[in-house]
């Protein structure tokens, strides 16, 4: 089981002065003690479930290319980019320019949007839902091109790319991965399994959901001939060593293991700290070693 990191949050004591110092301990701190990946959320006004949208907010691509700067071997990556806040073109071209200043570390992870009123704030197009999934998927199409190497016209519905053109080529081999979020089955895990190198999904919603879930984007994939092997399952979610027991943290965790999930990313108690992520370290992942 790998543990991966989500920074949700940026409000700290001392307000925007105290972003950069902060964020720079904790990716010092989950490199160093070995957490497996690093991610930020895309969004521009904070998200309701985590605080008014007035509370700080970073833009996530900027970000972690300031993340990369302060780190060695973390995987870094979005959890997710709407596809409706870049161009496709633009968008694949700033993950891969931090692929390459960052050693080959970057994950493309990338939704369909939901967030309305950052769209309506910011002035950014928020099309019906049927229809930002048919860019989601005409992103990930664009994606696999440009990644390929091949320079060529790109014809969509919705998106017209004369040639797709990526250099320098991404350092990751055969090229970032790309990870969707969601947990829809007619649409998201469908996409998942046509496209995508990962899946992360809401550990919110209950090991036996997770695990129905898991059995459906294994359906998807039988149906189109893709091995499932090739996909990494994720989960998003809270974990506070302080008021749940270790044991029965680990537990969990192995549970989500045995449901044929190896990549759990978890964001802390807020606000987090270089010293939390160290706990995490130092309690957590030597007990999940082991499966």
């Amino acid at each position: 089981m790998r543990l991966g990191l989500q920074i949700p949050s940026f409000s700290w004591p001392g307000g925007a002065a105290e972003i950069a110092p902060r964020l720079a301990e904790i990716a010092r701190a989950a490199d160093e003690v070995g957490l497996a990946s690093l991610w930020v959320m895309d969004h521009f006004f904070q998200i309701p479930s985590v605080g008014p949208a007035e509370r700080e907010m970073l833009e996530g691509w900027s970000t972690l290319a300031f993340l990369a700067a302060h780190t060695r071997r973390i995987s870094l990556g979005t959890l997710v980019s709407g596809v409706t806040y870049r161009h496709p073109g633009v968008l694949v071209k700033t993950a891969t320019t931090l692929d390459v200043l960052s050693g080959g570390r970057a994950w493309l992870g990338i939704g369909a949007a939901w967030y309305e009123r950052e769209h309506l704030g910011l002035g950014v197009p928020f099309p019906a839902r049927a229809e930002r999934f048919e860019r989601l998927e005409e992103t990930l199409r664009i994606a696999r091109q440009m990644w390929s190497g091949e320079v060529a016209a790109f014809r969509g519905t919705h998106y017209r790319l004369a040639e797709t053109l990526c250099a320098p080529a991404p350092l990751a081999r055969p090229r970032p991965p790309i990870l969707i979020g969601g947990i829809g089955e007619r649409k998201t895990l469908r996409l998942v399994a046509r496209y995508a190198d990962a899946w992360n999904a809401f550990d919110a919603i209950g090991l036996k959901e997770l695990a129905r879930k898991r059995d459906v984007l294994l359906a998807h994939c039988d149906g189109m001939g893709r091995d499932a092997s090739e996909i990494e399952c994720t989960t998003i979610g809270p974990l506070d060593l302080a008021s749940r027991p270790l044991p029965q943290t680990v537990r969990h965790f192995r549970r989500l293991a045995e449901a044929g999930f190896s990549h759990a990313i978890v964001s802390l108690p807020d606000p987090v700290d270089a010293a939390a992520v160290e706990r995490v370290g130092r309690e957590l992942l030597p007990e999940l070693a082991g499966f």
